[in-house]
């Protein structure tokens, strides 16, 4: 609908949102059963919804009140990475991984961007992974044809790398701070699987007639003297996040803020220097704006909503047992948990995998590390490789690289799929 009608896909998902919860209201008399977030499940059932009219209403907003603080430290969480990524950024932190690579071969190239995509992603999410290798190569591949190849494998090692640790990707991020997967466990048992979905294609990758030769040198440009020190730095304190939560057990989001507050400090103290060492003190007056303030108004805040929209629509759903009640009828259905899975993962090649996940949290009642929520991680992360719509890696790589889809499709979805049902493979062999 968003490439049909050019409405931002923030439009409709805030508008479910609002006529989901608005229809629960009007109807709430009508209803027979609800999933209230402070029992939860009970006895394998959802609880009756009793009362008058206006304890229901109340029940409904006290509802309502838990998902969206569940949301919000989501998205505070997601605004924080962000914004930590925009001052790496700020300071060309990004341009410094450029002049690291110096090789001409097209398949060594294949093979660095690859891994940098695939280790990237797994400290500051795919999406922003793969905007920032895509603006690298800009810089080291000249030729359209060749970029899109090498955007092509960046999605499947940024995708791959998401799907291993809990900052990786949206989805792995939702599963971390339910309380569904500890960030041990899920390099432990995702590390091998992701390793290997990233791996197979770019093998095959390697003896493709297209990284066949050498690419043309470019010029080399300055970059900022800060830039190495910042990029460290940051992805070290994004990395801490985890950290973090284990020592204190307190929300992720907390420790992302803390890692944002102090890297902002550490990016105004270098901005302040370089301009006093550049400007006489009364010509800065005013002018000069902070690097936090530049970050914080990148900030990808249409994600930002589209993802407020999805989870609390899915949050309604799940509120009136829908969800819960799809999943009795899947279990009951006789469909193994391995395929509905597997299945799943497919799905999120067409569908985003936000909604996905959120709806399988809603699904099944395991236990902190269970099998099941590794490998949902695994199958929603890696699946959208197989369309380019298919994940937020894919999309912002279409955008930039102006890639079709049937290209994509054509040339990609293959050795997407061949990584995918690999990765499965590995993950089901050793967790059995």
């Amino acid at each position: 609908m968003e490439h049909t009608l050019k409405i931002d896909k923030l439009v409709p998902a805030l508008l479910m949102m609002v006529s989901c919860w608005t229809l629960i209201v009007l109807g709430v008399d009508g209803l027979s059963s609800w999933l209230d977030p402070a029992k939860g499940v009970i006895d394998g059932a959802i609880a009756p919804m009793i009362g008058d009219h206006e304890a229901k209403i109340e029940l409904v907003n006290e509802s309502l009140l838990h998902h969206f603080g569940k949301t919000a430290e989501i998205l505070i969480f997601l605004m924080g990475a962000m914004a930590i990524v925009e001052l790496i950024d700020y300071f060309e932190g990004f341009s410094s991984i450029k002049g690291m690579i110096k090789t001409r071969s097209k398949v060594k190239l294949l093979w660095i961007v690859s891994f940098l995509a695939f280790f990237l992603s797994a400290i500051i999410d795919n999406l922003t992974g793969t905007i920032v290798l895509i603006t690298i190569l800009r810089k080291i591949v000249s030729n359209k044809e060749d970029r899109m190849w090498y955007a092509g494998f960046i999605i499947m090692a940024a995708n791959a790398g998401g799907a291993w640790t809990p900052i990786g990707d949206v989805t792995t991020t939702m599963l971390w701070m339910a309380g569904k997967v500890t960030t041990g466990k899920l390099i432990i048992y995702l590390g091998l699987p992701s390793l290997v979905c990233g791996l197979l294609p770019l093998i095959v990758g390697t003896f493709l007639k297209a990284f066949k030769g050498e690419v043309e040198v470019l010029q080399e440009e300055k970059t900022n003297p800060n830039s190495k020190l910042m990029l460290f730095l940051g992805l070290l304190l994004i990395v801490f996040v985890p950290v973090f939560k284990t020592i204190t057990h307190l929300p992720p989001y907390l420790g992302m803020m803390a890692s944002l507050a102090i890297f902002a400090v550490v990016g105004e103290i270098l901005s302040k220097r370089d301009l006093n060492l550049s400007h006489n003190s009364k010509e800065l007056g005013d002018v000069h704006q902070g690097p936090t303030m530049k970050a914080l108004s990148k900030i990808e805040m249409p994600s930002v909503l589209f993802f407020l929209g999805i989870l609390m629509t899915v949050a309604a759903m799940e509120s009136i047992g829908l969800i819960f009640n799809f999943g009795q009828t899947v279990k009951n259905a006789g469909i193994s948990q391995d395929a509905f899975v597997i299945m799943l993962g497919l799905a999120s090649a067409v569908i985003d995998n936000v909604p996905l996940v959120a709806a399988s949290i809603g699904m099944f009642q395991d236990a902190c590390d269970a099998r099941v929520w590794h490998f949902i991680a695994f199958a929603a992360g890696t699946g959208g490789s197989i369309l380019i719509i298919g994940s937020a890696a894919g999309v912002v790589a279409m955008g930039m690289e102006k890639i079709s889809f049937f290209w994509y499709m054509k040339n990609i979805a293959l050795l997407a799929a061949l990584g995918y049902f690999g990765g499965i493979g590995v993950f089901v062999l050793f967790s059995n």
